[in-house]
């Protein structure tokens, strides 16, 4: 590995794709050395320092010392997201255990705050791999995110996208996940690498749906509407907003110990 590459723990999934896509192919490709892998490992490589920059967890960001975020990317959604989902084999008010997809540490998080503030209600909650037969047989509901919720269809259950009930909470969208860089390389280049290798990738949406498509099996059609419609990837606005929001209700909750500032690269 070129040692004066950037390390980038990147997310594996779709919802991901066009702030991963530009750092291979974009015009700043030789400046990053990508490796993909879940959404829970990013944050934990990028807490040991094994890598130097990451898109992690929104959550972890309030765990994680010594970090900064890249300025204006995230993987958003206003409702309905469709690829974060609470599946119950009965109604809401008779759940009394639910297996987490232990892949998203936000995921996991923004549902405990939806279990208690929108549903009101205080099941058991179980940690469990990403198999949606053995966690409706071993609960009576299941969290599951990702590529999996997306391609996955849940006839006679009910379904929750969380995006959506996040947004009938609170009347603002949901942040999942964002770049973030360890504070002893930020830089203002860094950040701008970063967004013009987004903005690179979003010239040539029509390809990454294309590679995609042929990746994870699900249609064009569903690949280009779930990256244009489901997914905002803008860290600004009632974004930032949503973001805030769920910082404070999550220490409210005291699912995180601290609450600090949003700090972004820049001047």
């Amino acid at each position: 590995m070129n040692a004066s590459r950037v390390r980038v723990a990147a997310v594996s999934y779709l919802n991901s794709a066009p702030l991963v896509w530009g750092l291979d192919k974009g015009p700043h490709c030789s400046r990053f050395e990508v490796e993909v892998m879940l959404p829970s490992r990013c944050a934990d490589e990028l807490r040991e320092g094994r890598f130097q920059a990451g898109i992690i967890p929104s959550i972890e960001y309030q765990r994680i010392p010594n970090l900064k975020i890249v300025p204006g990317l995230c993987i958003g959604s206003s409702g309905p997201v469709r690829s974060v989902m609470l599946i119950a084999r009965c109604p809401i008010k008779d759940i009394r255990s639910v297996a987490l997809d232990t892949s998203s540490r936000t995921s996991a998080c923004l549902l405990q705050i939806l279990l208690k503030r929108h549903f009101q209600i205080a099941p058991r909650l179980v940690p469990h791999a990403p198999d949606i037969s053995a966690m409706l047989r071993d609960c009576e509901a299941a969290l599951m995110i990702g590529d999996p919720a997306l391609a996955s269809d849940f006839p006679g259950r009910e379904v929750h996208d969380l995006a959506d009930r996040w947004r009938e909470m609170t009347g603002l969208p949901f942040v999942f996940a964002f770049w973030a860089v360890r504070r002893e390389v930020a830089s203002e280049g860094l950040a701008k690498a970063f967004q013009e290798s987004t903005a690179y990738a979003m010239e040539h949406l029509e390809e990454i749906v294309r590679e995609e498509s042929a990746r994870t099996g699900l249609s064009p059609a569903l690949v280009h509407t779930y990256l244009t419609e489901n997914i905002d990837f803008k860290l600004e606005g009632q974004n930032l907003e949503g973001l805030q929001r769920f910082y404070a209700i999550a220490h409210e909750l005291q699912l995180i110990d601290h609450l600090k500032p949003l700090e972004f690269i820049g001047p």
